[in-house]
């Protein structure tokens, strides 16, 4: 066996605060816009209270998978482990 299979893994304390703290930041926004958004299309186009809840959905979804993304390449990054 080589040394890394051998040794556990240590965690960056550090990256993974930063990468927390940016998500809780980046993700505030990104889902205060999404429910703007299908707010604000919802209201401008008349389409009523149904159609407003499926472009929330929709709109939440996209945030998630940009959410999901974000923290991805922040792993890839700012590395949580040694």
């Amino acid at each position: 066996m080589d040394a890394s299979a051998r040794s556990p893994r240590r965690i960056h304390w550090l990256n993974v605060l930063t990468v927390v703290s940016a998500a809780i930041l980046i993700g505030a926004e990104v889902f205060g816009a999404a429910f703007a958004g299908s707010w604000a299309i919802a209201t401008l186009f008349e389409l009523g209270g149904y159609v407003a809840r499926v472009l929330d959905v929709i709109f939440l979804a996209a945030g998630a998978a940009i959410m999901v993304q974000f923290v991805r390449n922040a792993k890839r990054i700012e590395p949580f482990t040694e």
